[in-house]
């Protein structure tokens, strides 16, 4: 079972990763550019746990994005460097959701509406399982 969502998990990854490429960005880059959208201030920890990466993973990411001109990083109090998004990032993440909105759709099209919100209760109520053991 286990197997059969990773194998869902990279199709829709790969679809997305190719697709996002004509808008200029990868997945992991679009998804950064997301985190720091949803907590614009944040830190490199708090955007790598969001985004499911090391610390120092998201740190080169980050200043890959910097060099790129779509993500303005600031000092913060002590040690902590704030991320914002700039108009160009912006642009990125808007045309990201519109591909990520496509392919979604097209990933989860064999299964209707009552499926799609079952399966949605049962993965989060197996990843919610997992934060208690």
């Amino acid at each position: 079972m286990g197997r059969a969502v990773k194998e869902a998990q990279y199709r829709h990854h790969r679809a997305l990763d190719t697709r996002l490429a004509a808008a200029g960005t990868t997945l992991a880059q679009w998804d950064a550019l997301r985190a720091i959208a949803r907590a614009p201030g944040a830190s490199a920890h708090e955007l790598a746990v969001a985004t499911f990466q090391g610390d120092q993973s998201f740190g080169t990411l980050a200043s890959r994005l910097a060099a790129q001109g779509l993500v303005e990083r600031r000092p913060g109090r002590g040690r902590r460097i704030e991320h914002r998004l700039t108009a160009d990032g912006e642009r990125v993440l808007t045309a990201g959701r519109t591909i990520r909105l496509d392919v979604l759709t097209a990933s989860f099209a064999p299964l209707d509406q009552d499926e799609r919100a079952t399966l949605l209760a049962l993965l989060r109520r197996v990843g919610l399982r997992g934060e208690g053991s």
